[in-house]
């Protein structure tokens, strides 16, 4: 493990770009008081670099292959309780930013924000405090608000989502028609839709499932 340098906060930044990687690592290093350690390129990774030089900081990016964001996290947490992670991230659905912050996540910001935010996110979270702007509270805040999605609710979007019929889905879950529907049913109102098609667009836009 490295030691670390007085007022200088180390950095682990985790993200599968390779080219965003080095960009961020150059803007963070003209910051006198930050220095990058290391870098990963998934979650996997992201793990067993965090426990070879204990960064205090970390930025983590939620989709990467092999292992994804919110699944680092937690394992991370689960083995360093002190650790402070930052989601950063270009996906803003509410699903996205609670599945984050769930995992143990102490901020969350979108990689469209200014240079400043991000620095601010990062000295906050450096002094023990969580970093939620303002519109990503008002996301959490509706996703807290709303019916969660069941399992099998979230098994019959999945479908959906693969293109899958009425039929098709009762075959795959071994469950009649009718349960499909009445799970459909319960998918529009959750999701306030009113038709297969927007429920998917709505689950696609909020993070719920992916195509």
């Amino acid at each position: 493990m490295s030691m670390s340098q007085p007022n200088v906060i180390r950095i682990l930044i985790a993200d599968d770009h390779p080219i965003f990687r080095l960009a961020l690592k150059k803007l963070l290093e003209c910051e006198r008081d930050i220095t990058v350690v290391a870098q990963a390129e998934d979650g996997r990774e992201a793990l067993t670099l965090f426990a070879q030089h204990r960064p205090d900081v970390t930025l983590m990016d939620l989709r990467m292959p092999i292992m994804e964001g919110a699944d680092a996290i937690a394992a991370i947490r689960a083995k360093f309780k002190q650790a402070r992670i930052i989601v950063f991230s270009t996906y803003d659905g509410d699903e996205n930013i609670y599945r984050g912050l769930r995992s143990g996540a102490k901020g969350y910001i979108f990689k469209g924000a200014e240079p400043h935010e991000l620095l601010k996110a990062i000295r906050t979270v450096h002094k023990g405090q969580k970093y939620i702007p303002p519109n990503i509270a008002a996301k959490l805040a509706e996703r807290l608000g709303s019916s969660p999605l069941s399992n099998r609710e979230l098994e019959v979007l999945r479908l959906i989502a693969k293109g899958k019929s009425n039929s098709e889905i009762s075959q795959d879950l071994s469950i009649a028609e009718s349960t499909v529907r009445f799970h459909l049913k319960n998918i529009f109102s959750k999701l306030d839709v009113g038709d297969r098609t927007q429920a998917l667009v709505t689950a696609l836009n909020r993070g719920i499932v992916r195509l």
